[in-house]
């Protein structure tokens, strides 16, 4: 794999009402690259928000079938999600405190 930055690693920041339940137990979600592992992503993270990261959980999501008129479906890009869970010391993620 090349040399990827943090920035195209984490790519945005997942803001639906779920995810911002989980902040309160700094629990954080991110659309990432598909082809980024755990460490990857943890470390971006570390690296563009200055916090401890504990955990992390990631899933491939299945890109949704949508069609315009009657045919034929298509289908949206196919995407990866990572659950950062930061450790108890570390400071919160500012961009997700607006939000809530």
């Amino acid at each position: 794999m090349s040399a990827m930055t943090a920035y195209d690693i984490i790519k945005r920041p997942i803001i639906t009402e779920r995810s911002m339940a989980g902040t309160e137990m700094k629990r954080y979600t991110f659309e990432v690259a598909k082809d980024a592992n755990k460490i990857q992503i943890a470390k971006a993270v570390e690296e563009i928000f200055g916090v401890k990261v504990a955990k992390v959980n990631t899933l491939n999501m299945q890109g949704k079938e949508k069609r315009q008129g009657r045919w034929p479906a298509g289908r949206r890009a196919s995407w990866k999600k990572a659950m950062v869970t930061l450790t108890p010391d570390s400071k919160s993620i500012e961009l997700f405190e607006n939000m809530v």
